[in-house]
């Protein structure tokens, strides 16, 4: 009897063990062109002067982006590049654009002009991705939506040569030919096959919605990954909320009163649509019984490009200035809520709840070192790595040591042109290497400075620059600094490479 009962204690012994050695199963929840403001969860400090009441925060359903940031914590203060492609390099590889040279959204055709030696091919087999280094630790790893890594013909446009297992629907370009099932997601639409969303044929002619297609599949491949006896990795990364702006036919009553035009009730529409979408993953996980051994993070690609107000003002992503492609907060701030699936005693680490993160900054290039630390995954030693885990403020503290730097450097013409935008503390400074030229209507000639203290003037209304000399030199001489530590390439016209100058 005492052998059968040390038999059965050490078996007991032997499967605690290898529980508590169980890694956590991970989804990156990526929501596109989705900036900090367009969500019903508060995002904000409550900071004097601050003019939330004229967010739309009251406007947008997300219930279940609520759930999840009330058994979590947000970030007030996450920056992503100001545009997508950037801030997808920057995710799988852990570097700043600057390092990692994808500093312009991808065309899927023809380069985009810029810096001879940018990076317009994308990823490659040959980069460490996240993907491939969490499948070196076991883990099953699929991808969902869109993709937007490379242009048509080159390797990195299948995901599945970055180290995914799986691939659902990702390829070469950003904007979906169609969210309608339909249209089969544009390719029985002549009009809009040149984006036609691939490997979805099982929804066409369906009243099935894009965001519904993508999520249906997901669930599939984790309920597959899990037979597999498997971790998984999920990268979820919706086409929507990007153009073009068709309403999702689910949630159309519940912005039919609004004043507001067509467009931004269609835009509501979408940002309702990937919540369901993050509701119904929960609720699957929760099926599976993997809830609590499961991290999610939700994130957007850059700031709102919501159809509202011009492209500068306080109006998208009110009230902060300037929305996706700027190089103002609302251009690059994005809301970021780390939980566990459900937050209970099986979680492998604790997570504090409901907890708004304003203290620090936090940035994409964070994730990458934020899963492989959740993970016990290792980074590989001679891939430099310019962001840092989030664990320690995801449990609600402070990190001493983490940077309070931020830089967004775009040697490229967009909404805003050519400029260096660089964060240091409570100061920010934007450098513009060309004043005139670039997308903008306007033919007036823009600031070369412009110096912002945020924790005084959050909303950038007060340019300090011609007031405040000695701080935009401090700044453009650590701005400088970063630009050559990351061997970034600068704009090049006839005058030679334009290196950034201090102000007279």
């Amino acid at each position: 009897m005492k052998r059968v009962f040390f038999l059965c204690l050490s078996s007991f012994l032997l499967c605690l063990n290898l529980s508590s050695e169980q890694k956590p199963n991970i989804i990156l929840f990526l929501v596109d062109d989705m900036g900090l403001m367009d969500t019903s969860v508060p995002m904000l400090a409550n900071e004097e002067g601050n003019p939330q009441k004229h967010s739309l925060n009251n406007w947008y359903r997300t219930p279940n982006m609520e759930r999840l940031a009330k058994q979590g914590v947000r970030f007030s203060q996450f920056y992503a590049q100001s545009v997508c492609s950037p801030t997808r390099a920057s995710i799988m590889t852990g570097q700043n654009a600057a390092r990692h040279r994808v500093t312009q959204f991808i065309s899927p055709e023809s380069k985009n002009a810029g810096p001879k030696d940018w990076k317009w091919e994308g990823l490659t087999s040959k980069d460490v991705t996240l993907p491939s280094v969490l499948r070196s630790n076991g883990y099953h790893t699929i991808f969902a939506g869109k993709a937007h890594f490379a242009p048509i013909g080159h390797e990195g446009e299948d995901p599945t040569k970055l180290g995914f297992d799986i691939n659902i629907a990702g390829c070469s370009f950003g904007a979906p030919g169609s969210y309608f099932g339909e249209d089969g997601y544009g390719n029985l639409n002549p009009k809009r096959k040149k984006r036609a969303v691939p490997g979805l044929e099982k929804y066409h002619k369906t009243d099935t919605f894009l965001s519904e297609a993508i999520t249906l599949e997901a669930k599939k491949a984790v309920t597959r990954s899990l037979q597999k006896e498997k971790p998984f990795f999920l990268y979820m990364s919706h086409y929507a909320v990007h153009s073009p702006f068709q309403s999702d036919p689910r949630f159309i009553k519940n912005y039919e009163t609004s004043k507001k035009p067509s467009p931004a009730k269609a835009f509501a529409t979408l940002i309702e649509g990937i919540d369901k979408s993050l509701g119904d993953l929960m609720d699957h996980l929760e099926d599976k019984g993997v809830d609590e051994n499961t991290l999610i993070l939700l994130v957007g690609d850059n700031g709102s490009d919501g159809p509202l107000g011009d492209t500068y003002g306080y109006f998208s992503s009110a009230p902060l200035r300037g929305k996706k492609g700027t190089c103002y907060e609302g251009g690059m701030r994005v809301p970021f809520i780390a939980s566990w699936a459900r937050a209970g005693n099986a979680n492998p680490f604790k997570i504090a709840r409901n907890h708004l993160h304003h203290e620090q900054i936090g940035t994409v290039m964070d994730i990458y070192s934020t899963i492989l630390d959740a993970t016990n995954t290792s980074s590989p030693a001679k891939h430099p790595v310019d962001g840092v885990s989030l664990l320690p403020q995801l449990s609600g503290k402070s990190n001493k040591e983490r940077p309070d730097h931020f830089m967004c450097h775009f040697p490229h013409s967009h909404r805003s042109s050519y400029f260096t935008s660089y964060r240091k503390g409570d100061w920010k400074l934007i450098y513009r290497y060309l004043t005139s030229g670039g997308k903008r209507k306007s033919k007036d000639p823009l600031p070369k400075y412009e110096l912002f203290n945020l924790a005084r003037d959050p909303f950038e209304a007060n340019n300090l620059a011609l007031s405040n000399r000695s701080k935009v030199n401090e700044m453009i001489h650590l701005m400088s600094e970063q630009l050559e530590a990351e061997n970034a390439l600068l704009l090049v016209t006839n005058d030679g490479e334009l290196k950034p100058q201090r102000i007279q």
